[in-house]
């Protein structure tokens, strides 16, 4: 999940506070850190450059878009620095708004208690960097919660790329060393008294390694 910081809507505050009358039980939140040169996918830069970096990570955007734009849910992009109008994120099939608090932890309570607070019953949050998500797995991350009161998916980096849950669950959020390998084990220890689906683990895109293999990736990538 990439790590993001909260700033302003520069202009577009209208966006990120806008109240959204659900029209469905279930919600998907999307994390998003706004792409410019220099400011996203560092570790990948420091093999391959910020404008490879920056490719990849548009090319991760819009591959974000177009599978969770067939999820049926309420889908809201959270923003991390400006909620722009008429971009990536068609303004008629997302809902945008501003991720709050000081670390990923409380951005992330945040948006759940956001949502949960508009009367959604089911929230998943999704990253914007695993090239393999599908809008099936988000499907079956719903389904698995129709059985469990949470859903996991983990990452191979020892995080997680995918998290739902049907009432907030604070201590998820609390306590957490984000970025580092120690985020899903110490999530499922909260979680040892709850019911939880894992779902299949993925590769979340953070250095090199993770899209050398990936033929779209290197296709257009400049000479690294």
């Amino acid at each position: 999940m990439a790590l993001l910081t909260s700033n302003n809507a520069d202009g577009d505050q209208d966006l990120a506070i806008d109240f959204h009358f659900p029209s469905s039980k279930k919600a998907l939140i999307i994390f998003t850190r706004n792409p410019e040169l220099g400011k996203c996918k560092t570790r990948l830069a420091a093999t391959i450059g910020d404008e490879n970096a920056l490719f990849v990570y548009k090319l991760l955007l819009k591959h974000t878009a177009t599978f969770s734009s067939k999820v049926t849910a309420d889908r809201y992009v959270f923003y991390s620095e400006k909620v722009r109008k008429e971009d990536l994120w068609d303004d008629i099939v997302f809902r945008k708004k501003l991720q709050k608090g000081n670390n990923l932890g409380e951005r992330m309570q945040n948006a759940f208690s956001e949502l949960f607070e508009m009367g959604y019953e089911k929230v998943i949050i999704v990253g914007s960097d695993i090239y393999d998500l599908q809008a099936e797995d988000i499907e079956d991350a719903y389904k698995a919660m129709g059985s469990n009161d949470f859903v996991i998916g983990p990452a191979e980096d020892g995080g997680y790329y995918l998290l739902g849950m049907k009432n907030l669950k604070a201590e998820l959020f609390k306590n957490k060393e984000w970025g580092t390998d120690s985020v899903l084990e110490h999530t499922l220890k909260d979680l040892e008294e709850e019911s939880v689906t894992k779902l299949q683990e993925k590769n979340d895109i953070d250095v090199y390694e993770d899209i050398k293999n990936i033929k779209i990736f290197q296709k257009y990538l400049l000479k690294v």
